[in-house]
């Protein structure tokens, strides 16, 4: 398993991310022999959000790690996200440090290794979000902090009160959802590609070494399904059923390589409740796609180059 610096944090941590948005209706024995399958991949970072499933998702994890004896939480990195609530956003200090308390809860374990901020809120005050951070890193609930869904804007805008370094940034990002390389490769043209949706977050995230973690890494744009298989995007699938085979790899495996090849060091949040998707993945955390096929899979997914 290739491993990634955490932000600026010093510590190594796992390529891959077993993305928990989908363990709710697992049977226990089931989320067990995922979660084993897992770790003996050596993927022990695990994402979770106060949202998934209403809270489900943490709950069901936290009686596995609380009665199966064989898992030791130390072992394990988990991060949790919080901010999302019916009908608005919530980054207010009364609602983050309540959220933490019953995520750590539903999660039966005294600490996260790190807290997202889970989409920005238009309504935030900085100050409040310190005074949060402060609280929980003090009391030694979360050890980590950083935020999803955010641009550097508003990250510099947190940090004109935290303290804590922002560790990671969660982002949307596959290979036809790569805005963040086109606008970067596009620049100064009048071309879809090259409108700043995200104010240079990629280079903000590289220039400050916070780690972007790729969430929905198989995703087409707009949310319309996987594109693996995709008519919609069947030149992008020819050329990843000629490639996969190169690198002995299948077609998840390579889009995860996709993301992973990219000097940025991201970390692939892989959603799924297959162990073998995560296998694929972890293999492709060990493959370098050469930079001709980097680029193939990116025009073949219909974007271009100037």
């Amino acid at each position: 398993m290739k491993k990634v610096q955490l932000g600026n944090t010093g510590i190594q941590v796992p390529a891959v991310v077993v993305g928990c948005m989908r363990i709710g209706n697992m049977d226990q024995e089931q989320l067990g022999k995922f979660v084993h399958s897992a770790m003996d991949m050596g993927a022990n970072f695990f994402d979770h959000a106060d949202i998934y499933d209403g809270g489900r998702c943490e709950e069901h994890f936290g009686t596995l790690l609380a009665e199966d004896k064989s898992l030791h939480r130390e072992d394990m990195f988990i991060q949790s996200k919080c901010g999302i609530r019916p009908g608005r956003y919530d980054q207010s200090k009364e609602y983050i440090l309540e959220s933490v308390d019953q995520i750590l809860s539903r999660l039966q374990t005294d600490y996260l290794d790190m807290l997202l901020l889970h989409r920005p809120d238009a309504l935030v005050e900085p100050d409040d979000v310190a005074e949060a951070f402060d609280r929980l890193e003090s009391s030694g609930k979360v050890r980590y902090f950083g935020v999803s869904n955010h641009r550097p804007s508003q990250m510099q805008l947190l940090n004109t009160s935290v303290k804590q370094t922002l560790q990671a940034n969660q982002l949307q990002f596959s290979i036809p959802v790569s805005n963040m390389v086109a606008a970067g490769l596009e620049v100064d043209m009048d071309t879809e590609g090259s409108a700043d949706r995200d104010g240079a977050v990629l280079d903000y995230c590289r220039i400050n070494k916070v780690t972007i973690q790729a969430w929905s890494p198989f995703q087409m744009p707009n949310w319309g399904g996987c594109y693996v298989g995709n008519p919609q995007y069947a030149k992008l699938n020819e050329t990843m059923e000629e490639l996969a085979p190169k690198y002995d790899l299948d077609v998840t495996g390579l889009g995860a390589a996709w993301i992973m090849r990219h000097p940025a060091n991201m970390q692939v949040v892989m959603g799924t409740t297959k162990a073998e998707r995560i296998a694929s993945a972890v293999k492709a955390s060990e493959t370098e796609l050469s930079r001709e096929d980097w680029y193939r899979l990116y025009l073949d997914a219909g974007h271009i180059l100037p």
